[in-house]
């Protein structure tokens, strides 16, 4: 899940230096290691060789700066099975950890858990899902325009959705991936992935901000939405399965969807890491 505030790119870069910055190397060293801590961010899960192909590095310095950068603890092993499920081991793969995440994380997560905490117990939690859905009707609003502009195909609303939360800071991205046989078409999807997410703990603490963010998704883009993992319960991106093989069916921003309509509420799995 990420934040409805907008997070401008740029921090990415610093918070990257901030991270991998280490007095004992050379600048060249210290800025070659940004530009891999910044790759995993975009890419991540992303393999060593993959990292390589990007940035155009040998195989032996990427590992040498992938190596430094897992045992300080800012990125991660993730394995993950290959393409096709044929047998043999997991790829191994490259993501921010959590205490890379944490770092690069809102600064004022200590005041706003203690705001949020503070509202739930003198209005309840049905106050904090108001105030959730208050931000998040305000992303709803900005993107929905954009999204209309890509048409009633749901493979090019998801695009347009991935194109605006990645420009928002969201680290976003969007994969198409068609039905093979004997499955129809009707069983596509996109796999819509967010590689950094402001407030994760605050939104591991207050799920409700996941699972509002999922329903304004699904709203966008005019289907019911799965979310199958999340930053904030331990996944290493928030992953949101989008079926394409259907036209849109939409839903003015901030409105609930019709009584009868299938896609009426999102199915989420925020267990699954």
């Amino acid at each position: 899940m990420s934040s409805p505030l907008p997070m401008p790119s740029k921090r990415h870069a610093a918070a990257a230096e901030a991270l991998a910055a280490s007095p004992a190397l050379p600048d060249a060293e210290d800025r070659t290691r940004d530009r891999v801590l910044g790759a995993v961010l975009e890419n991540g899960p992303v393999s060593a060789a993959e990292l390589g192909d990007l940035l155009g590095f040998t195989p032996a310095a990427v590992r040498r700066h992938l190596d430094h950068l897992e045992r300080t603890g800012v990125i991660e092993v993730k394995r993950v099975a290959k393409a096709g499920g044929g047998a043999g081991r997991p790829a191994r793969r490259y993501v921010l950890s959590s205490q890379g995440q944490s770092k690069l994380g809102d600064d004022y997560f200590n005041i706003a858990r203690s705001a949020l905490r503070r509202l739930q117990d003198i209005a309840g939690e049905e106050s904090v899902r108001q105030y959730a859905e208050e931000r998040f009707t305000e992303l709803e609003r900005r993107y929905a325009p954009e999204v209309e502009a890509a048409g009633e195909d749901i493979t090019a609303r998801a695009m347009a959705l991935s194109k605006a939360l990645n420009r928002d800071g969201y680290v976003s991205s969007a994969q198409s991936i068609e039905a093979k046989a004997p499955l129809p078409a009707e069983f596509s999807s996109v796999q819509l992935c967010q590689g950094h997410c402001p407030i994760q703990q605050l939104a591991a603490e207050f799920p409700v901000f996941c699972e509002t963010e999922t329903k304004v998704f699904s709203r966008l883009v005019g289907v019911d939405v799965r979310r199958l993992s999340t930053l904030a319960q331990g996944g290493h991106v928030c992953t949101t399965h989008i079926p394409t093989g259907r036209l849109a069916a939409t839903v003015p921003p901030g409105a609930a969807a019709p009584a009868g309509n299938p896609y009426q509420e999102s199915n989420n799995q925020q267990e699954r890491p």
